[in-house]
């Protein structure tokens, strides 16, 4: 396709821009103005897929920036296909891996992915959203049928992917059931006839695999749309439950708004182009107002309680920043405190408590726990193997021991 084949107007165009809002890489764009300018003329709305595999039960802001993008996608008017992998979840996902990932029982991804759905139509609008499992095709493959596939595609060619590629260059073993997986989710795209699929930057070799047995199939080839990996609270790796550095789109409203507020000036920005539905023009302003010396806590609260009135309500949303607000007018957290700085984080909060110099050892810190003295946040803390992620907090022994504390 080409741009001159289709003449593109102005709304198509204007549409594009919300489509490349935050995103890492669209393969190709040329390709999908001439979709959209299609859909517009016949009003047939494009097919866009997401397939999530259902690995774990919560649902992280990490995971919501390629649900951001779909919802925005659905209220151009398409269709949004979100796909369960309930399938190929028993096979594991190898993008990133150093190892063959274990495969999870039946019973566990049929619960994943009950949770995964009901977190995820906090974003999408469940009635305009179609809800496919891949096991509907993939359990029907015979054992001729998976030879047919796999004949579609080169070990040369999956061995340009760069994991498999570090893997057998370190003489770490691949599991061919490995290369299985990309062929199925690329099967899964020729299946649902997809326009577009959408993924994580990690999901490349992945949603190209798609682009090319569909054009093995004799169907139009989709579009790749990836998004960034969202960078967890430290800044610095991306979200993960693993690494203690995410904010869970169901926590309490009160975690979730001491959790904003404890990213970098820096990184809000990143948050708010990839979680906020404010226009990038709005968020152009805001940032120019903090040039001129307004102060970016300021928007940290606005963006934290746009997040805490979508997954909870607009009145925890302003709970939660009465309660912040409160503990600093009060006089409980005072504005100027000791910086410590702590490195290799996530770090228990008995060692977090000696080594910034609000315990003199740990079994002081321990008591402090255990008489209810130590708060983060202005947080109680009762749980003395508590760990915390890299981050910055506020933390607090009785009622004159303060120090602001950054884990990296």
């Amino acid at each position: 396709m080409s741009e001159q084949e289709i003449q593109i107007s102005q709304e198509v165009k204007d549409d594009m821009r919300t489509v490349l809002r935050g995103c890492d890489e669209l393969l190709v764009e040329s390709e999908l103005m001439q979709k959209m300018q299609r859909s517009k003329d016949t009003g047939v709305p494009l097919r866009i897929k997401l397939g999530l595999d259902p690995t774990a039960p919560d649902i992280h802001l990490g995971h919501t920036v390629v649900l951001n993008k779909m919802r925005q996608l659905q209220d151009l008017g398409h269709q949004v296909i979100f796909l369960i992998g309930d399938f190929t979840a028993t096979i594991g996902d190898p993008s990133g891996r150093d190892t063959t990932r274990p495969p999870l029982t039946k019973e566990q991804i049929q619960l994943n992915a009950k949770t995964y759905y009901e977190q995820a139509s906090l974003i999408l609008d469940p009635e305009r959203t179609e809800i496919r499992y891949n096991s509907e095709w993939c359990d029907k493959l015979s054992s001729r049928d998976m030879i047919s596939l796999a004949s579609r595609y080169t070990v040369a060619r999956m061995l340009e992917r760069d994991d498999f590629t570090k893997r057998y260059k370190g003489g770490v073993p691949i599991s061919i059931h490995e290369f299985i997986y990309p062929l199925l989710q690329g099967f899964d795209s020729v299946q649902l006839k997809s326009d577009i699929e959408l993924g994580g930057t990690d999901q490349k070799f992945n949603l190209l695999v798609g682009r090319d047995l569909q054009r093995e199939f004799g169907q139009e080839s989709q579009c790749v749309l990836t998004m960034p990996l969202l960078e967890g609270l430290d800044g610095v790796e991306k979200m993960s439950k693993s690494k203690h550095n995410y904010i869970g789109i169901t926590e309490d409203a009160d975690s979730m708004f001491g959790k904003i507020m404890s990213i970098s000036d820096e990184l809000m920005w990143r948050y708010y182009v990839l979680l906020s539905r404010l226009s990038l023009e709005q968020i152009e302003a805001y940032r120019k107002e903090t040039e001129n010396g307004r102060n970016p806590r300021d928007f940290k609260v606005m963006l934290a309680q746009e997040i805490i009135t979508r997954f909870h309500n607009a009145a925890a949303a302003d709970s939660a920043l009465q309660k912040f607000e409160a503990r600093f007018r009060d006089g409980q957290i005072p504005d100027e405190m000791p910086e410590v700085e702590l490195a290799n984080g996530p770090l228990s909060i008995v060692h977090v408590l000696r080594d910034a110099g609000l315990a003199s050892s740990g079994s002081e810190a321990t008591r402090n726990i255990q008489q209810g003295g130590v708060r983060i946040d202005g947080q109680r803390i009762e749980d003395r193997a508590l760990q915390l992620a890299a981050g910055t907090y506020v933390v607090q022994v009785g009622k004159r021991k303060f120090a602001r504390v950054t884990i990296k």
